[in-house]
């Protein structure tokens, strides 16, 4: 665990507080219920368009059962610690915010009746954000490989996704392009220099795509 913290201490205290949220959640009545869950910040849009725009973040630390804390937080370690050391503590962190923020804004768009939460629309933007080093870094045979595994890995999850009902779609596919593209954003020196445009390029689609999301369901 000290190791952890020292390699990846953000991934550690995202987990962490994944965690003491959970214990709290269930102390305060099950982390099953709707109402605790929207209490502790579970996505719902109507409570979005009515100005809690903090929704759109506090999703991806909250969890609806065990079995989904556990998951979650065990995927979260193993490529956390991977993206975390690959770009840096604060680049992650970028990448994982704006993940999660991507992820519930559209799960809000095209699910906006329904209660969503967990942290995989910040697992899948980190997804993506690998997904983009084997795309920028496509010469780097052990990041070729690794980003080819990635995408097997990601194709997988979404055919689970659209075999399984009641999985998030639309939130796993809006956190893995965020990912991707805010990787592009905040580079990753540590593997080498990123062309300046690709990485304007990225910010604007972000920006875009954010900007028609709120058009389209949460400020109308």
């Amino acid at each position: 665990m000290k190791e952890a913290w020292q390699k990846a201490p953000l991934t550690s205290l995202i987990i962490l507080i994944q965690v003491i949220v959970f214990i709290l959640m269930t102390l305060a009545g099950g982390s099953t219920n709707s109402q605790v869950l929207i209490e502790f910040g579970a996505r719902y849009t109507p409570l979005i368009k009515a100005g809690e725009w903090w929704r759109l973040i506090t999703p991806g630390f909250v969890h609806i059962g065990l079995t989904h804390l556990v998951v979650n937080s065990v995927t979260l370690y193993f490529i956390g610690m991977y993206i975390e050391n690959l770009f840096g503590h604060w680049r992650f962190l970028a990448i994982y915010l704006m993940s999660t923020l991507m992820g519930n804004l559209a799960s809000a768009v095209f699910l906006p009746q329904s209660i969503s939460a967990g942290a995989s629309t910040g697992i899948f933007g980190l997804f993506g954000a690998f997904l983009m080093l084997g795309l920028a870094f496509w010469d780097e045979p052990a990041i070729h490989s690794l980003a080819h595994q990635f995408l097997i890995l990601v194709l997988l999850n979404l055919g689970t996704d659209i075999l399984v009902p009641g999985i998030d779609l639309a939130g796993h596919l809006g956190g893995l392009l965020g990912g991707f593209f805010m990787a592009a954003v905040v580079g990753a020196p540590r593997l080498g220099r990123m062309d300046l445009l690709k990485r304007f390029l990225s910010g604007t689609i972000l920006i875009v795509t954010i900007t028609v999301f709120l058009e389209m369901g949460l400020l109308k």
